[in-house]
């Protein structure tokens, strides 16, 4: 389990590209958002958009899918974390470095947006993440964590036709 300050933690149930349950007619669906979901734990690292001092920024993020939520680890020399605390962010991740072969999914990107904190997960769950990198901007890597509650999910597939 995780030890944080209390937020409203409101749950997602839809996918596309509107809000949690889409609009009459959206091509999302809960079983879209799952699927999201799924494609996003098959890959260990995404990027998380947030905004610093009213500007729009990326960070790179090591993530893991515990109890519905995305739990971010970062580097806490950054800073990123305290950015992001009690704010809405965005965080994307792709398998566009490593398309499977074939398939109807060749390429895909998922993107979850919803309110991040600062949590403390159970040893149990920071172990799940395995090690760290050494150093980060050649400072050694001291881990934070944000839980992201996904609020609204996208999913996207790219298929190629296997014809010349």
């Amino acid at each position: 389990m995780f030890s944080s300050r209390p937020s409203d933690t409101g749950t997602a149930t839809g996918s596309g590209s509107s809000g949690p349950s889409g609009p009459a007619g959206s091509p999302g669906s809960v079983t879209d958002r799952l699927r999201a979901v799924e494609l996003l734990g098959s890959v260990r690292y995404g990027r998380m958009a947030m905004s610093m001092r009213a500007l729009p920024f990326l960070a790179v993020a090591r993530h893991l899918v515990i109890e519905g939520r995305v739990v971010l680890r970062m580097h806490r020399g950054l800073g990123f974390h305290e950015s992001c605390d009690g704010s809405v962010v965005a965080y994307g991740a792709d398998n566009f470095s490593t398309p499977a072969s074939g398939g109807v999914e060749d390429l895909w990107s998922v993107q979850f947006t919803g309110p991040v904190e600062i949590v403390h997960p159970a040893p149990d769950h920071r172990e799940r993440f395995g090690t760290g990198p050494a150093e980060v901007n050649g400072e050694h890597f001291d881990p934070v964590y944000l839980r992201l509650d996904p609020r609204i999910a996208h999913m996207h597939t790219l298929a190629f036709d296997a014809s010349p």
